[in-house]
């Protein structure tokens, strides 16, 4: 092995790449950017629903979610912590954005889940930890909100196990909850580590240990919550299930920790645990076998985010990708699979949200973003090994809402197909147009009705183009596999719609679900799919 090689490896084994998911306002946001604070990436914490004046937060970046106080889109922050150098990859917690939470989960090698004390596994926590698990990806609960009312201990435990599924392993055990919140006891260490409030956050405040038996115990927790504590604890020794590496690594056993992520209490030694846990960039699958990032040579990654005009200033798009082997320098030529030829990746960047640095190197492991002309999808795979190889696709979703779109100022037309074919190539929408005419009419097609406010902002916004939308009430989409068949003499029932998408592939919109069957009765050898192929 050659000794860059080496070097190489010892950069790759520095790297921890995971996704953090949670329902919306668990505290997801927040728990992220005091992970920077302690990265020393920021000085100051923005509050995400302050006033108009206040500080935003630094992972949502654009213009909607800082007024709506929500992540729309997933954003990724890169710092460093104790040695390691670790990707964070914060994704919307709202389900009408989860298209782009389960891509950002391709690319990542964990989950940290945050959950409210006060409300448990909420929906759209329960929907996104089912793509973790069939990923196997290691989760690590975050229980937030401390300080607040909260649910028994161990009936949280007992609803994170019920709902998802997952066995569960506290490493540290609150002292009490909401103002009579005390602390945490660390299992491991048996050492009470003492809450102070620290301002909302904005310094990260000291953490005070101490023994139970110390005598400087007795003022801040009375005799009763010292004996229910130590009660509590016997239960959870005797009953919980005991801590197993590799039952982590696997994604069957989630590691629980509890604090607050506003006051900062409990994230410093939540993030030292989870580094320890966690393991470095892991093997990918591709249509060669398995990538190991520890013993391929060769640069490898694959697009799984491309954003447009993430900056007003710039006009441009990104396409954020996921390096699963190698070495990336600056300006390098790459073969791009799906696009058959040599591509050189130009103003290589790591993100901090919408504030960018250009890289001159980075690593497997590493998420950079890569100037893209247009020439990018979701899921494209580049790489520099003369073995040429694909990553596994990423999976779209099939829309479930859709509308007619048509800009109110017909001058706009060049301005309005621009920006809509840009954000459909992001992946947040999809467009469609009637089978049988021109360009005219346009219906796009979202997973999420919030969507639909996300697309009439941007184009107002980013390409000055107003827009109007007529509702429209199909609800299922199939496309049309049969390559030899006549869409025009398809019979059809009354509610079906037959459009095409923008690789000019047929496919049929229906309002009722019983129309699908009718329409394949009616058409031999018809061959619908949920997905496009």
């Amino acid at each position: 092995m050659s000794e860059i090689t080496n070097e190489v490896k010892k950069q790759i084994e520095k790297r921890r790449t995971f996704a953090i998911i949670s329902h919306p306002d668990a505290g997801k946001t927040t728990l992220t950017e005091k992970f920077l604070l302690y990265g020393g990436a920021i000085n100051q914490a923005g509050s995400v629903k302050g006033k108009a004046t206040a500080k935003h937060a630094v992972s949502d970046w654009m213009e909607i979610e800082k007024q709506r106080g929500i992540s729309v889109t997933s954003s990724v922050l890169q710092f460093c912590y104790d040695g390691y150098c670790i990707n964070i990859l914060d994704t919307p917690g709202h389900q009408d954005f989860s298209e782009d939470t389960y891509r950002t989960l391709m690319a990542a090698d964990s989950a940290v889940m945050v959950i409210d004390a006060s409300k448990g596994v909420e929906a759209q926590t329960r929907k996104l930890f089912k793509v973790c698990t069939m990923r196997h990806i290691p989760i690590f609960t975050f229980i937030n909100k401390m300080d607040r009312e909260a649910m028994d201990t161990f009936d949280l435990l007992d609803d994170i196990e019920n709902e998802l599924g997952i066995a569960t392993c506290p490493v540290n055990w609150p002292v009490g909850s909401g103002k009579e919140f005390r602390g945490v006891y660390d299992r491991n260490t048996k050492m009470v580590e003492i809450f102070s409030d620290t301002r909302k956050g904005t310094t990260q405040g000291e953490v005070r240990k101490a023994a139970l038996d110390d005598p400087a115990i007795a003022e801040v927790m009375t005799e009763e919550q010292r004996a229910r504590l130590e009660e509590e604890i016997e239960l959870q020794d005797g009953a919980g299930a005991e801590f197993d590496q590799e039952l982590v690594s696997r994604g069957e056993l989630s590691p629980v920790f509890f604090g607050s992520a506003l006051t900062n209490f409990g994230v410093e030694t939540f993030l030292e645990h989870f580094l320890q846990m966690t393991t470095s960039p892991l093997p990918r699958m591709s249509d060669r076998g398995i990538i190991d990032p520890m013993e391929e040579e060769s640069f490898s990654a694959f697009v799984f985010k491309i954003q447009a005009n993430m900056n007003k200033a710039h006009r441009d798009r990104i396409a954020f990708m996921r390096i699963c082997s190698g070495e990336f320098k600056a300006g390098m030529d790459v073969y791009h699979m799906q696009g058959g030829k040599k591509v050189r990746l130009s103003q290589p960047q790591q993100m901090m949200a919408s504030e960018r640095h250009l890289v001159e190197q980075a690593y497997g492991g590493d998420i950079i973003g890569v100037f893209d002309p247009g020439i990018f999808s979701i899921g494209d795979t580049l790489t520099t090994s003369a073995e040429r190889f694909c990553y596994e696709g990423i999976p779209t979703f099939a829309p479930e809402h859709f509308a007619r779109v048509r800009q109110v100022d017909t001058m706009k037309r060049k301005q309005f197909m621009k920006g809509i074919n840009q954000i459909a190539q992001e992946g947040a929408i999809q467009i469609f147009q009637e089978f049988n005419t021109g360009m005219e009419e346009i219906i796009v097609g979202v997973v999420g009705v919030l969507q639909f406010d996300v697309l009439k902002f941007r184009l107002e916004n980013e390409y000055n183009v107003e827009i109007r939308m007529d509702s429209l009430p199909y609800e299922y989409i199939r496309w049309i596999e049969n390559t030899d068949i006549d869409v025009e003499k398809l019979t059809g029932t009354s509610d079906m719609k037959k459009v095409k998408d923008l690789k000019g592939r047929p496919l049929l919109l229906f309002v009722n679900e019983w129309s699908i069957r009718m329409t394949q009765e009616r058409n031999e050898g018809l061959r619908l799919a949920e997905f496009a192929k």
